[in-house]
Parts: structure tokens; sequence; C-alpha cells
């Protein structure tokens, strides 16, 4: 986690995590403690596992088209920067991409501070391609959607009894749960364990939902 946290944001690892474990809900609470066999476990295991290990792999795909995307619009908007007629153009073209609540506060030297900065990076006519650490961070997300399967499917691997697996599954998917909205609260500002609380709400409705539409 440390490692992926050098090139992933608190949040996008959160999201993955949240993302698998629903995932992996979402398989494992089809399963019927009445009637569940060997046999059934195991597809349910298998299903699971490849369900996380498929959307990982897309994921992390995702994740590395919108960093190309993303790197690309960062070029366009400096070539825009250092092309623009009149200073006052590139300022709002700079304003244009800042976030709302810092570009009311910028002023007009401090925008010119910026272009001229942006004036001075060398420019490239090549689109600019991926990096190692964007492929570290592929390599984290579908790290983590995958490793998020594990604590909802391994009671069913290593206990015999499905009713108890069921229930320590259930457990532990809550928990988890509720400490990604806890760390979510943190990262946000928000009431931590509230946050916790509703994200617990949250992933159960989204299960159920899914179930409900025949995920």
């Amino acid at each position: 986690m440390r490692l992926f946290g050098r090139v992933l944001e608190p949040v996008e690892r959160l999201s993955e995590i949240l993302f698998g474990l629903i995932m992996a809900l979402t398989v494992t609470s089809a399963v019927s403690v009445a009637t569940a066999d060997d046999m059934q476990i195991r597809t349910m295991l298998i299903a699971a596992l490849g369900c996380n290990l498929a959307w990982g792999i897309i994921d992390a795909g995702m994740y590395l088209m919108a960093r190309l995307g993303e790197r690309g619009h960062n070029a366009l908007v400096g070539r825009a920067v250092r092309k623009a007629p009149t200073r006052e153009q590139a300022h709002r073209i700079i304003e244009d991409e800042l976030p709302p609540v810092f570009a009311s506060i910028f002023r007009p030297a401090q925008l010119e501070e910026i272009r001229e900065r942006i004036s001075q990076m060398p420019s490239s006519r090549s689109h600019p391609g991926l990096t190692g650490r964007d492929w570290q961070g592929a390599m984290g997300v579908f790290a983590l959607v995958v490793a998020a399967t594990f604590p909802v499917v391994v009671p069913f691997a290593v206990i015999d009894d499905v009713r108890v697996a069921l229930r320590i599954s259930n457990v532990l998917a809550v928990a988890s749960l509720f400490l990604c909205g806890f760390l979510f609260g943190q990262h946000a500002g928000l009431p931590p364990w509230l946050t916790g609380l509703v994200m617990v709400v949250v992933g159960v409705a989204l299960v159920a939902i899914a179930i409900a539409l025949g995920g």
C-alpha cells in the first residue's frame, strides 16, 4: 500500500478497494447456506476471484488511458499558453485549468508568473507517452481490486460450515467497508465514524441493487 501510495491518490486507492469489495460481495451474497455444496462453493470462489481479476485488468487499462489523456491534455494546454497572442488570453487559459476554488484567488501577477514558467518549458511535438510511474499505478490498481477479494472469500476456503463462513465473510466485508469510509472521511475532512457507517449502508445498497439486476 505504501509503495502504491506514491503514485495513487488516497481516494483512488480507497475507490479500488471499495469496488473490489462490492464485486466480491455480489458473488458471495448469492450463496445459499441451505443448499450450497462443495462444488457450488468452489464455483463461487473461482467466480469471485475471476471477476475481480478481470475487472482489475480492465480498471488498470482505464487508469493508463486516463494518465495518457491527462498528460496529452496538459501538453495541449502548454502549447495554447505559449501560442496565446496576448498575456490576458494566456491568463484565461491558465485560469480555466485551475480548480474554481483556486482560480478566484490567483492575481494577474501570479498568473503571469505561471505563464512565464510554462513559456520556458521545452515544447515537444511528440505525444506524451506512459511513464514507469503510470505502469506502477496501473499495477497498484490491479493489485488493490484483486486483494479486496480475499477478506470476503477466504472464510469459504478455510471453513467447512457454509453458514459460519458466510457470517464471518459478511462481518469482514462490513468491517472493510467501514474502514474504507473511515479513511475517506479522514482524507475529506468529514466525520470519520459517520462516514464509515454511511459507506457500509451505501456498499450494502449497491450490492443489493447489483443482485436485483442480475449482477
